[in-house]
C-alpha cells in the first residue's frame, strides 16, 4: 500500500476558519453566552483596519452594521415589551441578525465580498 492510499482525498467542502467566519461563530455564540458578540465586533473594527482583501473588508462593515442594528433593535424590543410589542420584536430581530450572520458566513466560505455592505436589510 502507497502513501496516497492512506490519505484521505481533497474536498472543496472544507470549513475555513478565516477572520470574518470567526466573528460570524462569534455572532452565533453570543445567542447562547450573550456577550461574544461585543468580542466580534470589537474583532471585526481592529481587523477591518488589517484587511487584505476587499472582499474582507465588505464582510467587516456588514457584520459591524448587523451587531448595532441588532444591539438597537434588541433594547428597542426589551423597553417596548411593558406595552407587548416588544414581544414580536425581539423574535424578529434575532431573526433577522441570524439571517445576516448565515449570508456572511456562507459567502466567507466562497471568498466572496458582501454584495451591499452597508445595507440594513437582509
Amino acid at each position: 500500500m502507497n502513501d496516497s492510499e492512506n490519505r484521505p482525498a481533497a474536498s472543496n467542502s472544507s470549513f475555513e476558519l478565516n477572520n470574518p467566519t470567526v466573528i460570524c461563530l462569534l455572532y452565533f455564540a453570543s445567542f447562547l453566552t450573550g456577550v461574544t458578540a461585543i468580542i466580534g465586533v470589537v474583532l471585526a473594527f481592529v481587523w477591518r483596519g488589517e484587511a487584505k482583501a476587499d472582499w474582507e473588508l465588505s464582510h467587516y462593515q456588514y457584520l459591524i452594521n448587523t451587531f448595532w442594528i441588532g444591539l438597537v433593535g434588541g433594547i428597542l424590543g426589551v423597553v417596548l415589551m411593558i406595552v407587548l410589542i416588544g414581544f414580536l420584536i425581539l423574535p424578529a430581530v434575532s431573526i433577522w441578525v441570524i439571517v445576516r450572520t448565515v449570508m456572511s458566513l456562507l459567502k466567507a466560505q466562497k471568498r466572496e465580498a458582501m454584495p451591499d455592505p452597508n445595507s440594513w436589510t437582509i
